[in-house]
């Protein structure tokens, strides 16, 4: 498969949408969390339309990611950026993986827990926060690095197709 000279408007787009919905649910996810709490109480929980958009929101950021993951396989990805250190393309590559490693367990885990009532489940989805948070600040604080420090112009890959 020929290496893509940049990324499409499918992976641009999920990209963005993605990240639109994982931020969402950073700042409107408490919700989900006292009902969850309610549960494990053993009372009967209060589903308001926050907590099941929690749910909502999730299972979509589930299947796109398995979309993008699927264009990405089919189509390939543009060539690692070249510039930086040995050090930070590897940190990148991990912070990538971890990005889409915990896109994957998030949604997996919360419904385990939710509707499989796995206690453990619901452990593991609330330690993976933290972690969530900061590959995203590692994340942008990389593509701001590429923009700025290094002025490669990486980021454009990220505002138009290729």
């Amino acid at each position: 498969m020929a290496t893509p000279k940049g990324y499409s408007l499918a992976q641009i787009s999920l990209h963005w949408i993605i990240a639109a919905l994982i931020l969402f649910q950073l700042v409107f996810g408490d919700a989900i969390g006292g009902a969850w709490r309610s549960v494990r109480q053993g009372a009967v929980p209060e589903m308001g339309a926050m907590a099941w958009a929690h749910i909502g929101v999730g299972v979509t950021v589930l299947l796109l990611v398995l979309w993008r993951i699927s264009l990405r396989m089919a189509r390939g990805v543009p060539a690692e950026a070249v510039t930086g250190t040995a050090l930070t393309r590897f940190a990148a590559k991990v912070v990538h993986l971890g990005l889409y490693l915990l896109m994957l367990a998030l949604p997996i885990t919360g419904l385990a827990a939710w509707f499989g009532g796995i206690t453990s489940a619901a452990d593991v989805h609330e330690l993976m926060k933290p972690l969530l948070i900061l590959l995203i600040v590692l994340h942008v604080i990389g593509a701001l690095w590429h923009q700025f420090v290094l002025k490669d112009n990486l980021l454009a890959r990220m505002k138009r197709p290729g």
